[in-house]
């Protein structure tokens, strides 16, 4: 039987998400790529909430967009309402989301994939990893995919982007389907093909609400909830007034004792509380069986109500995913008030994948067990659409530097909230999804997503994916926050009755002495927008400009404390460990610690520090004994410099 064989640089495996990203970076960077989907239909699928960002999420978002990835022009084109939230607290949560429409939001990314110049888009389940032994490293090397037809890709790469397709199965109480995401096929071979190279897989478990019929709701017992009067786009390149538009609603209401008592009397026909189910499931997305159950005190839960696009009725409810039988599910809903005549379009339902333990791969995302094999998005035990993005562009990027011969790109806990997920994935043991929270970024005042360009659109230029026009605009931006700053800092306002007067109107204490405007700012009362009353010399900047200035001015000291952590963060960062080191001749490490070493292979100081099990005085003995190699490897370096 005749075989196509086809030679390209990069293989993606999977169109969701992180598939995309990876994809759209090396095809940027010049590389042939082939983008493998069970369906071209489920490119960027939105197969749960239909919104993109969120706490912590949004940060996310911006990243990716700040290094060149297409997530946020892609929700920009496509979103139907928009929020900033966190907007009572300070700058470093503050996260914006934007409700999607889903069908346009996925059409849209197929486009943008279908015109990328080096990227071919491919209808095929691949069902297997084509390697070799590599002579010099002793370790794997990925040479290329295979395909259920039997077709035979040979390349240079490999990502996996396979989302929760890998034997997947639909959990619906008692009915149990063994298919993906809204019902499209799943991916049932490849996992053998994983286990024989060695690689440790898991199985872990997702949900989703059920979807109503919008017709059928009764809005008037709900609270309307609405988009942002000005809205913020996602992408540093969209332009913010192309993005004001008419926005549709969304609405809140709650569920009642009535519903839990439903769900109670009826948790020995949930798969999750039966044990049918055998992944494990995210903490911070419970299914509403698991709140009544682990909040047994609470009266009652939030549920939203979101449009799933505007050419559809489908409404979203979110806050109730479930895996209880279709007449339970109908019963419960038909509680919460606004959906007592509601009729289901679509069942909720839980559905099992199998994944990784993320520990197995380098902070590049690349399998430290096989060269030239790299893994992004769920399939690395995450959960969400922005984290799945966000490790797409990472891997995709170091895809392509192996390709090219360059080095590989690093993120690091201290610059983005990409460091943090991926630093968080390589370095901790984890036994659920892991979710993005502000709370795991301990420089969060820093990473902030006003400041995603100013952090990495530079990376985003080294690395190729982000223009020189954009990148001079970046500089432009710089120049202007510093020199508005430095303004500021040096013009003085006296104690006149002018000043005193309009200090006094804005609720501020009068002034003894001149003071410069940038120590009235620091003032909690008064802003950068507020004193252009009393600045002569002020010159119209744009907002993205002043927003930087206001906070770079009244958080100085706590952005300068930070700053002085991060230093120390990197002192250990940049303490490497090579890759060879033998654990078990590094004497005084307790056995636990020479266990997680050994298991985690971290490659710095840093990293060694953050796993779970190891501890400051293991870090101590470990600095010693690296003090101690690395003279004695100095040393035999010297004798074969002098032999020559």
């Amino acid at each position: 039987m005749p075989e196509i064989r086809e030679k390209t640089d990069v293989c993606v495996i999977g169109a969701g998400h992180a598939g995309c990203e990876a994809a759209l970076a090396c095809a940027r960077l010049g590389l042939e790529t082939v983008i493998f989907t069970v369906s071209v239909d489920s490119i960027a699928l939105m197969p749960c909430n239909p919104n993109i960002g969120g706490s912590s999420k949004g940060h996310l978002v911006r990243e990716v967009d700040a290094l060149g990835g297409e997530m946020g022009r892609n929700i920009d084109k496509t979103f139907i309402q928009s929020k900033m939230l966190n907007v009572s607290k300070g700058p470093a949560v503050h996260s914006l989301r934007a409700q999607a429409d889903k069908a346009d939001y996925s059409r849209e990314m197929r486009k943008v994939l279908e015109n990328q110049d080096h990227l071919v888009i491919k209808q095929a389940e691949v069902c297997e990893l084509l390697w070799e032994e590599d002579s010099n490293s002793k370790k794997k090397k990925v040479t290329g995919v295979k395909t259920f037809t039997g077709a035979v890709y040979e390349c240079k790469a490999v990502v996996l982007c396979t989302g929760t397709y890998l034997r997947a199965r639909c959990l619906c109480g008692e009915s149990i389907t063994y298919t993906g995401p809204n019902g499209l096929q799943a991916a049932n071979h490849l996992t053998d093909s994983l286990e024989k190279m060695g690689i440790e897989l898991r199985r872990f478990k997702t949900g989703t609400p059920a979807r109503m019929d919008g017709r059928s709701i009764d809005y008037s017992k709900m609270e309307e909830q609405f988009g942002d009067e000005r809205v913020v786009p996602f992408s540093f390149s969209t332009d913010p007034e192309s993005v004001q538009k008419d926005q549709v609603s969304c609405w809140l209401t709650y569920t009642n004792e009535k519903t839990h008592e439903i769900i109670r009397a009826n948790l020995d026909r949930s798969p999750i509380y039966a044990g049918i189910i055998e992944g494990t499931g995210p903490r911070y997305c419970p299914s509403i069986e698991d709140k009544v159950v682990k909040f047994a005190g609470k009266e009652r839960h939030q549920v939203f109500i979101e449009p799933e696009g505007l050419h559809t009725n489908e409404m979203y409810v979110g806050g109730m995913s479930s895996s209880l039988p279709e007449d339970v599910q109908l019963a419960m809903y038909r509680t919460v008030p606004g959906l007592e005549n509601c009729k289901i379009v679509k069942n909720a339902y839980a559905i099992e994948y199998d994944c990784i333990n993320a520990r197995q791969l380098y902070p590049t995302l690349e399998f430290k067990n096989v060269s030239g094999l790299f893994s992004g998005g769920q399939f690395n035990g995450s959960s969400g659409y922005e984290e799945a993005a966000a490790q797409g562009l990472v891997a995709g990027v170091n895809a392509a530097m192996s390709v090219l011969g360059r080095e590989p790109f690093l993120f690091d806990r201290s610059e983005s909230y990409i460091g943090v997920l991926i630093d968080d994935l390589v370095t901790k043991d984890n036994r659920e999804p892991y979710r993005m929270m502000t709370s795991r970024a301990e420089y969060r005042l820093l990473l902030r997503q006003d400041n995603a360009d100013l952090r990495l659109r530079k990376k985003g230029y080294e690395i190729g994916l982000i223009s020189e026009t954009q990148y001079q605009e970046l500089l432009k931006k710089e120049e202007m926050i510093k020199n508005e700053i430095k303004r500021l800092k040096e013009t003085y306002v006296g104690a006149n009755r002018e000043i005193q007067d309009f200090l006094v109107s804005m609720g501020s204490t009068p002034l003894k002495t001149a003071a410069s405007l940038a120590e009235l700012i620091c003032r909690p009362e008064l802003s950068y927008e507020v004193l252009s009353e009393i600045d002569a010399e002020r010159v119209i900047l744009p907002e993205n400009v002043t927003e930087q200035v206001q906070i770079e001015i009244k958080y100085e000291g706590y952005i300068a404390r930070q700053l002085r952590q991060v230093e120390q963060y990197k002192k250990m960062e940049k303490k490497l460990i090579p890759t060879d080191i033998n654990y078990d001749q590094v004497s005084s490490l307790r056995l636990e610690a020479r266990q997680k070493l050994k298991l985690f292979r971290p490659i710095s100081i840093g990293q060694a520090s953050r796993i779970s099990g190891v501890s400051p005085a293991d870090v101590s003995v470990l600095l010693v004994y690296l003090e101690h190699y690395n003279r004695q490897q100095e040393s035999e370096r010297g004798k074969s410099s002098e032999g020559l």
